[in-house]
């Protein structure tokens, strides 16, 4: 278990909480603040609160995957999405819902990855887009898209080295209110901040000295 993972065993249900993941969407303190408790020391996660089906239902909640469990009580655990999906948030990261295979971290349902280029976390959102007052527009012009023959099934993110994240395998483009934007099985999704065509890359990361690990 890494260092950044607490682990919360219920009678029910294991939690665990990924703080390098975690974007403060807060989606688990006002959902269920008798699970997940705010400012106080000591113990703050109490599975034993809610049901197995309440928690599952608020992990899934939590668009950068921060939040995990594991059922001890035979229920079904976390399936992968029947439409893989990558919501572009307000001024904020990419927020996956898919069957991602993130190179170098594995296996993930839901992750928000960094598209301004400031995270201290890459490839993941750690916040740092609000300090750095980015600004990118999350109901960007729809492309002319036709339909995935497959919707679902591996969908593989390689963040390629001082550039952009490599997508490979079925993946819907999706506004932050709800629109498809765009189809595509292939694609670069910025993630220096400084593209003129977000979300997707245009090379401007090769200009501006942008720096991050990869492939």
């Amino acid at each position: 278990m890494s260092d950044d993972i607490e682990e919360v065993r219920g009678t029910r249900v294991v939690l665990r909480f990924h703080a390098a993941r975690c974007i403060h969407s807060r989606h688990c303190v006002l959902d269920r603040p008798d699970v997940f408790v705010p400012n106080v020391e000591g113990a703050w996660i109490h599975p034993d609160n809610a049901t197995p089906d309440e928690l599952a239902e608020l992990a899934h909640n939590c668009p950068s995957g921060a939040i995990a469990y594991e059922r001890l009580d035979g229920g079904v655990t976390e399936q992968a999405p029947k439409v893989n999906t990558v919501r572009v948030r307000e001024n904020g990261p990419l927020a996956f819902r898919a069957e991602v295979e993130l190179a170098g971290h594995g296996r993930m349902l839901r992750a928000t990855l960094c598209r301004c280029g400031q995270s201290k976390q890459k490839p993941f959102c750690d916040g740092s887009h609000t300090a750095a007052g980015f600004a990118a527009s999350g109901e960007p012009a729809t492309r002319s898209s036709e339909p995935l023959a497959v919707r679902d099934g591996a969908c593989v993110v390689t963040p390629m080295k001082n550039a952009f994240l490599k997508v490979r395998g079925p993946l819907e483009v999706v506004s932050g209110t709800g629109r498809t934007l765009d189809r595509v099985d292939k694609a670069a999704l910025c993630r220096c901040g400084g593209s003129q065509t977000k979300p997707y890359c245009d090379g401007t990361h090769r200009t501006i000295g942008f720096v991050a690990d990869g492939e």
